[in-house]
């Protein structure tokens, strides 16, 4: 019998992806450009999307324009009528539709979010339902800011001390 030698797994990256009206898994490159496309995971320096959708998206730029992106990771995010469920970013400018965003710089445009924090959030129509952040520019829609937020964390948390007093009291051995 003879023994195939242990030969080391080599993958290379391509340069640049150019898809087009395609579905795939995985997208691994320098430059990422989709247009009416959709993958399940992108890792790429740029990522640029048109009328497409990912499931993760990890790079250092990401801009989009009428997309769906499920988690984004990324240094500096730039959408327009974008839908996205997470993002994590260093600088974010949104105009469209997000579940939760955590940057340092936020900007938003015409937005609805459910979760905004960030060190600085700027825009012109900005609706959130939890807004976290110490620097707040605009027009600002919210149902829970950084104030209420805490005031609903210590109002929850004496509420939820004086039922599990009472409980024990009621309930407990002697």
């Amino acid at each position: 019998m003879i023994e195939e030698p242990n030969l080391p797994e080599v993958v290379e990256q391509s340069q640049v992806a150019n898809l087009s009206q395609v579905d795939v898994q995985t997208v691994k490159a320098e430059l990422v450009r989709m247009h009416q496309s959709s993958a399940q995971e992108i890792q790429s320096e740029d990522v640029e999307l048109n009328l497409s959708a990912a499931l993760t998206v990890n790079g250092n730029r990401v801009s989009t324009k009428d997309s769906a992106m499920v988690t984004v990771r990324s240094v500096e995010v730039n959408t327009q009528t974008t839908a996205i469920g997470a993002a994590r970013a260093e600088k974010m400018s949104l105009h469209g539709a997000a579940g939760a965003v955590v940057a340092g710089s936020v900007e938003l445009n015409n937005s609805y979010v459910g979760l905004v924090a960030g060190r600085e959030v700027r825009g012109e129509k900005i609706e959130s339902v939890i807004l976290l952040s110490p620097k707040v520019e605009g027009n600002v829609t919210t149902v829970i800011d950084t104030r209420g937020a805490l005031i609903a964390g210590m109002v929850g948390g004496l509420f939820a001390g004086i039922m599990l007093l009472l409980g024990r009291m009621l309930f407990g051995r002697k």
